[in-house]
Protein backbone atom coordinates (compact mmCIF):
# COMPACT_ATOMS: atom_id res chain seq x y z
CA UNK A 1 0.00 0.00 0.00
CA UNK A 2 1.16 3.41 -0.63
CA UNK A 3 1.36 5.18 2.58
CA UNK A 4 1.44 8.67 0.31
CA UNK A 5 -1.58 8.29 -1.19
CA UNK A 6 -2.88 6.93 1.78
CA UNK A 7 -2.27 10.29 3.42
CA UNK A 8 -3.36 12.44 0.25
CA UNK A 9 -6.71 10.89 0.01
CA UNK A 10 -7.35 11.38 4.04
CA UNK A 11 -6.41 14.86 3.14
CA UNK A 12 -8.65 15.24 0.24
CA UNK A 13 -11.57 13.64 1.99
CA UNK A 14 -11.24 16.32 4.45
CA UNK A 15 -11.20 18.97 2.19
CA UNK A 16 -14.11 17.26 0.35
CA UNK A 17 -15.97 17.22 3.15
CA UNK A 18 -15.59 20.92 4.26
CA UNK A 19 -18.24 23.08 3.73
CA UNK A 20 -17.64 25.27 0.58
CA UNK A 21 -18.24 25.23 -3.16
CA UNK A 22 -16.76 25.73 -6.80
CA UNK A 23 -18.63 27.87 -9.41
CA UNK A 24 -17.76 28.74 -12.52
CA UNK A 25 -21.27 29.89 -13.60
CA UNK A 26 -24.18 32.27 -12.30
CA UNK A 27 -26.45 28.83 -11.54
CA UNK A 28 -23.70 27.36 -10.04
CA UNK A 29 -22.78 29.60 -7.93
CA UNK A 30 -26.75 30.64 -6.74
CA UNK A 31 -26.47 26.58 -6.37
CA UNK A 32 -23.00 26.72 -4.05
CA UNK A 33 -24.22 29.72 -2.04
CA UNK A 34 -27.70 27.42 -1.33
CA UNK A 35 -25.32 24.97 -0.18
CA UNK A 36 -24.18 27.35 2.28
CA UNK A 37 -27.34 28.44 3.38
CA UNK A 38 -26.81 31.90 2.29
CA UNK A 39 -28.41 33.45 -1.02
CA UNK A 40 -26.52 34.50 -3.74
CA UNK A 41 -26.51 38.29 -2.55
CA UNK A 42 -25.42 37.77 0.51
CA UNK A 43 -21.70 38.02 -0.60
CA UNK A 44 -20.63 39.69 1.91
CA UNK A 45 -20.36 36.94 3.99
CA UNK A 46 -18.22 34.80 1.85
CA UNK A 47 -14.62 34.30 0.80
CA UNK A 48 -13.30 33.39 -2.73
CA UNK A 49 -10.43 30.49 -2.32
CA UNK A 50 -7.99 32.15 -4.43
CA UNK A 51 -8.25 31.42 -8.12
CA UNK A 52 -9.80 28.18 -8.12
CA UNK A 53 -13.23 29.16 -8.37
CA UNK A 54 -13.65 28.24 -4.75
CA UNK A 55 -15.60 30.08 -2.24
CA UNK A 56 -16.42 29.04 1.65
CA UNK A 57 -18.03 30.82 4.56
CA UNK A 58 -16.04 34.01 5.63
CA UNK A 59 -16.95 32.28 9.47
CA UNK A 60 -15.06 29.19 8.55
CA UNK A 61 -12.12 30.53 7.30
CA UNK A 62 -10.30 29.87 10.43
CA UNK A 63 -11.57 26.13 10.41
CA UNK A 64 -10.09 26.19 6.59
CA UNK A 65 -7.04 27.20 7.48
CA UNK A 66 -6.55 25.12 10.53
CA UNK A 67 -7.21 22.43 8.63
CA UNK A 68 -4.44 23.15 5.71
CA UNK A 69 -2.17 23.93 7.31
CA UNK A 70 -2.35 20.47 9.72
CA UNK A 71 -2.40 18.63 6.26
CA UNK A 72 0.74 20.64 5.12
CA UNK A 73 2.11 19.49 8.62
CA UNK A 74 1.26 15.78 8.62
CA UNK A 75 2.99 16.15 4.64
CA UNK A 76 6.16 17.45 6.47
CA UNK A 77 6.05 15.29 9.45
CA UNK A 78 5.58 12.11 7.24
CA UNK A 79 9.08 13.45 5.25
CA UNK A 80 10.90 14.21 8.05
CA UNK A 81 10.49 11.10 10.01
CA UNK A 82 11.08 9.06 6.60
CA UNK A 83 15.26 9.23 7.35
CA UNK A 84 16.08 6.89 4.34
CA UNK A 85 13.85 7.80 1.58
CA UNK A 86 12.95 4.29 1.10
CA UNK A 87 9.28 4.56 2.90
CA UNK A 88 7.18 7.46 2.48
CA UNK A 89 9.61 9.56 0.72
CA UNK A 90 9.72 6.71 -1.96
CA UNK A 91 5.72 5.96 -2.15
CA UNK A 92 5.60 9.70 -2.66
CA UNK A 93 7.75 10.04 -5.56
CA UNK A 94 6.78 7.44 -7.21
CA UNK A 95 2.74 7.99 -6.91
CA UNK A 96 3.38 11.73 -8.41
CA UNK A 97 6.30 10.39 -11.30
CA UNK A 98 3.25 8.54 -12.16
CA UNK A 99 0.85 10.98 -12.00
CA UNK A 100 2.87 13.31 -13.94
CA UNK A 101 3.80 10.26 -16.99
CA UNK A 102 7.40 10.32 -16.36
CA UNK A 103 7.45 6.77 -17.76
CA UNK A 104 6.74 9.12 -21.17
CA UNK A 105 8.43 12.54 -20.37
CA UNK A 106 11.40 11.14 -18.10
CA UNK A 107 11.28 14.67 -17.15
CA UNK A 108 10.91 15.20 -12.80
CA UNK A 109 9.80 19.13 -13.47
CA UNK A 110 5.84 18.51 -12.94
CA UNK A 111 6.43 16.14 -9.96
CA UNK A 112 8.96 18.64 -8.00
CA UNK A 113 6.48 21.09 -9.14
CA UNK A 114 3.32 19.61 -7.54
CA UNK A 115 5.53 18.59 -3.87
CA UNK A 116 6.04 22.14 -4.03
CA UNK A 117 9.92 20.61 -3.89
CA UNK A 118 13.06 22.30 -5.71
CA UNK A 119 15.96 20.54 -7.37
CA UNK A 120 18.26 22.55 -4.57
CA UNK A 121 15.69 20.18 -1.96
CA UNK A 122 16.43 17.05 -3.82
CA UNK A 123 20.55 17.82 -3.88
CA UNK A 124 20.72 18.92 -0.26
CA UNK A 125 18.74 16.22 1.43
CA UNK A 126 19.85 12.84 0.82
CA UNK A 127 16.55 10.80 2.18
CA UNK A 128 14.77 13.00 -1.04
CA UNK A 129 17.68 12.04 -3.47
CA UNK A 130 17.63 8.71 -2.13
CA UNK A 131 13.85 8.15 -2.68
CA UNK A 132 13.37 9.66 -5.67
CA UNK A 133 16.52 7.53 -7.63
CA UNK A 134 14.43 4.59 -6.37
CA UNK A 135 11.24 5.74 -7.51
CA UNK A 136 12.71 6.50 -11.18
CA UNK A 137 14.87 3.68 -11.01
CA UNK A 138 11.22 1.16 -10.04
CA UNK A 139 9.48 2.85 -13.42
CA UNK A 140 12.60 2.51 -15.05
CA UNK A 141 12.56 -1.31 -14.91
CA UNK A 142 8.77 -1.27 -15.54
CA UNK A 143 9.40 -0.09 -18.87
Amino acid sequence: MNIYKALKDKNQKEVNNFPMFFAFSNEQFAEGMQSLGLTPDETDKIYKFGDTGGFYKKEDGKRLHEMLDCHEREMQEAIDSDKTGNGFIYDMFLYELRNHEYAYTRDVTDTLEALGLTSDDIAEKPNLRHGLKKAIDTIKSAD
